[in-house]
C-alpha cells in the first residue's frame, strides 16, 4: 500500500537541531518547572500567614498554572511537530507564546509569590534595586505601558522578518531567544492590564493601549496574508504551496490576536463603567414634594 503524500510537502529543513535542541529543550523544562516551583512557594508563604486567597487570589495562582502549562504545550507535540511542517504550524506557536501564555502569566500577578520564593539577599538585593530612581520612573504604570507596548511590537516585527526568521530557523540557541522574547514581552504588555487595582493602568488608558498596541500586529498579519508573492526564502514556507502556507500563517496571527486584543479591551473598558456606575452618588429628585392643592390665604372679614 502507497503512502500518501503529505499535502504540505516534507517538514522542513534547517541546518539547526540535534545536541542543540535537545538542550535547548532541556532548558526550557526545566525553566518552566523553576518558575512553578517559585510561584507555588511564594503563594504558599503568603496564604499560610495571611489565608488562603489573601494577597494572591485563587484566579490568578490558577492564571499563571495554566500559562505554565500552554508554555510547556507550545514546545511539545502536536504543536511541535506542526511548526516543523509549514510556517501557519510556527505562526501557530508563536500565538500561543504572544497571546495565550504571556496574557495568563501576567494575570498570575507573579512579581511577589517570586521575590519571596527567593534567598534573603536576593529579596534585600531587590527591595534597593526598586528604590532607584530610575526603578521608580519604570515603575510608573505609564511609563512601563509605553515601554512594554514599543517592545512587544519590536520584537513581533523583528523576528518575523526574513532574515532574523531564517537565524532563528537555523540555530536553536537562538530559536530559544526568541521564544523567550516572545514570552518575555507579552508577559510584560499584559502584566499592565492585568495588575492590581490601583498599582496599574487606568481602564481608559488599558484600553487604547491594548487598541494600540493591537494596529501593528495587524498590520504584519495583514501584509503577510494580502502579500501576492511568497517574502520568505526556499525553506520557510511549506514547498507545496508556498504562498497558501504564508497566507494562512497570516490569518492565525491577525485574527487571533485581534480577536483576544479586543475581547479584553471591551472587557476592561465595560468593567471601568461598571466601576463608576456603582461608585455614582444616586440621583436626588429635585422636584419639592407634593402636597397637594395649595390652601387659600384666608381673607379677614
Amino acid at each position: 500500500m502507497t503512502a500518501r503524500p503529505d499535502p504540505l510537502g516534507p517538514p522542513l529543513a534547517y541546518p539547526g537541531g540535534g545536541t542543540a535542541a535537545a538542550w535547548t529543550q532541556i532548558a526550557g523544562v526545566l525553566l518552566i518547572a523553576a518558575l512553578a516551583a517559585g510561584y507555588g512557594r511564594g503563594v504558599h508563604e503568603l496564604w499560610s500567614r495571611r489565608g488562603v486567597g489573601a494577597v494572591v487570589p485563587r484566579w490568578r495562582a490558577a492564571s499563571f498554572g495554566a500559562g505554565l502549562f500552554v508554555l510547556a504545550l507550545a514546545g511539545q507535540d502536536p504543536v511541535h511537530a506542526l511548526a516543523e511542517r509549514s510556517f501557519a504550524g510556527h505562526m501557530t506557536q508563536h500565538m500561543l507564546l504572544l497571546v495565550v501564555a504571556g496574557p495568563l502569566l501576567a494575570a498570575g500577578g507573579a512579581g511577589l509569590p517570586l521575590t519571596l520564593a527567593g534567598p534573603r539577599r536576593l529579596r534585600r538585593w531587590a527591595g534597593r534595586g526598586r528604590a532607584t530612581p530610575a526603578a521608580r520612573w519604570l515603575r510608573a504604570p505609564t511609563n512601563l505601558a509605553l515601554l512594554a507596548a514599543g517592545a512587544h511590537t519590536v520584537v513581533l516585527w523583528a523576528w518575523h522578518l526574513p532574515t532574523p526568521y531564517l537565524l532563528a530557523e537555523g540555530d536553536e540557541v537562538v530559536h530559544a531567544v526568541e521564544h523567550a522574547t516572545f514570552v518575555g514581552a507579552a508577559w510584560l504588555l499584559w502584566s499592565t492590564v492585568f495588575a492590581p487595582r490601583g498599582a496599574g493602568l487606568s481602564a481608559p488608558v488599558g484600553f487604547l493601549l491594548l487598541f494600540a498596541t493591537g494596529m501593528p500586529a495587524a498590520a504584519l498579519g495583514a501584509v503577510l496574508t494580502l502579500a501576492p508573492v511568497p517574502l520568505y526564502p526556499d525553506g520557510v514556507l511549506a514547498a507545496a504551496h508556498p504562498l497558501a502556507d504564508q497566507q494562512l500563517a497570516g490569518l492565525v496571527m491577525w485574527v487571533p490576536m485581534d480577536v483576544i486584543v479586543l475581547l479584553v479591551a471591551v472587557a476592561v473598558f465595560l468593567r471601568w463603567l461598571v466601576r463608576l456606575d456603582r461608585s455614582a452618588p444616586p440621583e436626588r429628585d429635585l422636584k419639592p414634594p407634593d402636597t397637594g392643592s395649595p390652601r387659600q390665604e384666608e381673607v379677614p372679614a
